[in-house]
């Protein structure tokens, strides 16, 4: 607070009439400096998360069936590389004719380089279920934690009593690390964004991280804590439940459980990020908390980052519904509408490659046969002209003779 007193202002942070002087002066209130601690807590979560996916998740993959795809070797090429890695994954045709005069290769010989190149760069199955399976243990562990912390506080029944005294309300040490564990795991996945499986919804991800961490911080300095574990607790119900549907969709045999995990979570989020979250937690601080005190600077902007989130769940439901369609019509879930269309595109692309390399394995089989039988056949046929001739010949010296 020191260092930026204008920011911390107790104007921003806290009602009228409350400075940070009063809520120093009540025992186990909530300080802006705990929340550094959720510092190491994020880093700590990501050796953890280390150790998750070299102990823990390989065997969970065994158990499950777990089948990475199998990739093509690609021929080292340094001009093709070069332009890979420099220029573009995907080359144009003018790229590709320019390729084919440097390189002295076929179009479709470019092609097939790129196309297997792009497919080595994908993250593997297994990368995927282990991130899938790191946060499905997190997630079910959070909520669970959080459910049995909450599920006797008069406010998860009554959400009124999250202002009764605001803000003036002590907080519980079980909370406190709610809070902090909550808070360090975003900042961790928010640090190893770039590293993670990027999908359609990369930049939505982001916000959603970005949103969650300022939300957390700033609900914890200005003492939003009953209503902030109540949001924790509503986005942990389901989360749980879309990773394990999605660590049973990489598995083998399992297609069944995939659906039928998608199912409920559809209907787990659909309710409490459309129904629960904007009637119980948004009306909550939007019009309920307006009894308690008059409106200032954290009282809106702790709103729109609820707004933001809100926004974030429509986007996400869409999604679930287009899925949900696929899944009453055609009777299974094809793929995750979430997942990167490009992967998608070179996956088709790469079963079709893989035909289409058969077929021309075929043909050059068929080919190099045709060539050797043919190169038989002209050898037999020139044996036996030779044959006939030395017969011919024999037979003529033959005749010489008796008319001698």
């Amino acid at each position: 607070m020191d260092l930026l007193p204008d920011l911390w202002r107790h104007e921003y942070w806290l009602p009228p009439g409350i400075t940070w002087r009063d809520m120093e002066q009540m025992q186990e209130c909530p300080r802006p400096r705990d929340l550094l601690f959720a510092l190491p807590l994020a880093l700590g979560f990501i050796v953890l998360r280390l150790l998750f996916d070299r102990v823990v998740a390989p065997p969970l993959g065994r158990c499950v069936g777990l089948r990475n795809r199998l990739r093509m070797a690609v021929a080292p090429s340094t001009k093709l590389e070069s332009f890979y890695t420099q220029q573009n994954r995907q080359p144009s045709q003018s790229d590709i004719i320019s390729l084919m005069a440097q390189c002295d290769k076929t179009q479709r010989q470019i092609e097939t380089w790129f196309r297997h190149r792009r497919n080595q760069d994908r993250p593997s199955y297994t990368k995927r279920f282990c991130e899938a399976c790191w946060r499905f243990f997190f997630y079910l562990i959070a909520f669970l934690a959080g459910l049995a912390t909450l599920i006797n506080k008069s406010w998860f029944w009554d959400q009124r009593e999250c202002w009764t005294g605001y803000p003036q309300q002590p907080i519980e040490r079980a909370h406190f690390w709610y809070y902090q564990l909550e808070l360090g795991f975003y900042l961790s996945l928010l640090l190893c964004v770039s590293v993670d499986v990027k999908r359609k919804d990369f930049k939505e991800q982001v916000i959603h991280h970005i949103a969650t961490i300022f939300l957390l911080g700033f609900s914890y300095c200005s003492n939003y804590v009953r209503i902030g574990t109540l949001v924790m607790l509503l986005h942990d119900s389901s989360d749980f439940l879309l990773e394990s549907a999605k660590m049973f969709n990489y598995g083998t045999g399992w297609r069944k459980t995939c659906d039928t995990l998608f199912v409920i979570f559809a209907a787990v989020f659909l309710v409490t990020r459309l129904v629960v979250f904007p009637s119980k937690i948004i009306h909550t601080t939007l019009v309920l908390s307006m009894e308690v005190f008059e409106p200032f600077a954290g009282y809106y902007f702790f709103n729109i980052l609820l707004m933001v989130l809100q926004a974030l769940h429509v986007f996400w439901a869409v999604l679930i519904l287009r899925m949900a369609n696929k899944f009453l019509f055609l009777g299974k879930l094809d793929k995750d509408e979430r997942s990167d269309e490009e992967s998608e595109l070179e996956e088709e692309e790469d079963d079709k490659g893989e035909g289409e390399e058969k077929d021309e394995e075929g043909e050059c089989c068929w080919e190099r046969s045709k060539d050797a039988l043919n190169s038989k056949l002209k050898m037999l046929s020139k044996s036996f002209v030779l044959k006939n001739l030395t017969n011919h010949r024999a037979a003529i010296v033959s005749k010489m003779r008796k008319a001698r």
